[in-house]
């Protein structure tokens, strides 16, 4: 059991029979009246956040989730297949348990695998992942003294804006939490 007292930034608990994760919480302690625990939380499996006040002696029962290292091995149709990497099973998971940010994942690439009590609910990817430019557009000669930007599509089939001195074969490396272009890897 965990009391709104002990809420820090990242801890999970139960309530209603969901699963919340507190994102800020803030404990107050006015003038008149009795002291309360602000808090913002994230269901972890909806991704809905909810900002709720609560009772600093209120309890709730802890929850654990499981994150596991996977490998991304192959899709077939609405099924995406990870290897477990300790037993080597392949476990598939639907497409609709996958974010927008899995589009800039490639076969064999890392991820983890987030569950609670034996039901996956979500697939963090790496947070950063190097890709190869497959198509853009030349960049314009003269056009470089200001931060404008191309589109590219990259290895996996994701689409994102780039720097004009990108070229077709260039690897990059790209945040997958944004989708954003951060630098051109060295090969």
């Amino acid at each position: 059991m965990i009391s709104a007292s002990d809420f820090r930034n990242g801890v999970t608990f139960e309530l209603d029979g969901n699963v919340m994760q507190v994102v800020e919480f803030q404990h107050v302690k006015p003038g008149k009246g009795a002291a309360f625990v602000r808090t913002k939380m994230k269901n972890v499996i909806t991704g809905a956040v909810t900002e709720t006040t609560f009772n600093p002696s209120d309890k709730f029962e802890n929850a654990y989730v499981e994150r596991k290292d996977m490998e991304y091995s192959y899709n077939d149709g609405n099924l995406y297949y990870f290897m477990d990497m300790e037993t080597y099973e392949l476990i598939p998971l639907d497409a609709k348990l996958l974010g927008d940010n899995f589009r800039f994942v490639k076969e064999n690439m890392p991820c983890k695998v987030m569950s609670y009590k034996g039901k996956v609910f979500g697939v963090e990817p790496p947070n950063f992942v190097e890709l190869e430019v497959t198509h853009t557009e030349p960049g314009v000669k003269g056009d470089t003294a200001t931060n404008v930007m191309k589109p590219a599509v990259l290895e996996t089939g994701a689409e994102i804006k780039v720097p004009l001195f990108i070229n077709i074969g260039d690897k990059i490396r790209v945040d997958t939490r944004s989708g954003e272009y951060l630098e051109r890897c060295k090969n």
